[in-house]
């Protein structure tokens, strides 16, 4: 196949360049283009990199680790944990919304959009950036996790005073990727259904997201969408 990188937003193109010149994008690439020619793959290929592209490598100021992209018609657009305005909210954003309402009062929305966040400056990063349609983690150990530890990595090293936010074991498990002496992490359980009464209601992690932003000159997130 041929070495053309796919669109991605120009100053991440520069820092991810070797990876899509690298043996393992191009057997990604290959597995996509198969799964595509026989499977519904989400999200649209336009949105792949959608992430990236609303928040260019030097306007981060915060991560957050998702795994999967939602995997049901409609859902996924290319950012963690978002939805396009329109689709229901999934139960883990219901309850990402119930704990910034709990933690900074603000009401909790009737859309799921998270671009308004993105737009900021919250890199919404999923660890696969594909699934195929209904098939949870279908596309997992196929490189896409070597792609995006590389942007964590590229931006522990590069960057400083970034808040990195991990919810549940998959994200925490990323924290080896981080310098915790340059970056704030936040950690606590995943706001699943299953898992947000271990930990992540009451993890007050938005109030101290931005406390953290101001203390180290950025401008603090608005978490109203």
């Amino acid at each position: 196949m041929s070495k053309v990188s796919p669109i991605i937003e120009d100053s991440w193109k520069k820092e991810l360049k070797d990876e899509f010149n690298s043996t393992y994008f191009e057997q990604l690439k290959e597995f996509l283009v198969d799964e595509k020619s026989k499977f519904t793959i989400y999200p649209p290929g336009s949105q792949i990199f959608a992430a990236f592209n609303f928040t260019p490598f030097n306007h981060v100021k915060v991560v957050i680790l998702g795994q999967d992209p939602y995997h049901g018609p409609g859902q996924a657009h290319g950012l963690c944990f978002s939805v396009p305005e329109g689709v229901k909210q999934p139960p883990s954003l219901q309850n990402i919304f119930k704990e910034i309402h709990a933690d900074l009062g603000y009401e909790i929305p009737k859309h799921g959009n998270l671009q308004k966040w993105a737009k900021q400056g919250v890199l919404l990063l999923n660890a696969s950036l594909t699934v195929r349609a209904r098939q949870a983690g279908s596309h997992q150990k196929r490189g896409w996790e070597t792609f995006t530890d590389v942007a964590i990595k590229k931006l522990s090293e590069m960057r400083q005073n970034l808040v990195f936010l991990l919810w549940g074991n998959f994200a925490m498990a990323k924290e080896s990727l981080i310098d915790s002496s340059k970056h704030f992490v936040l950690k606590s359980a995943h706001p699943s259904p299953f898992s947000v009464h271990r930990g992540f209601f009451g993890n007050k992690h938005f109030s101290q997201t931005n406390k953290y932003l101001k203390e180290h000159g950025f401008e603090d997130i608005d978490w109203r969408v």
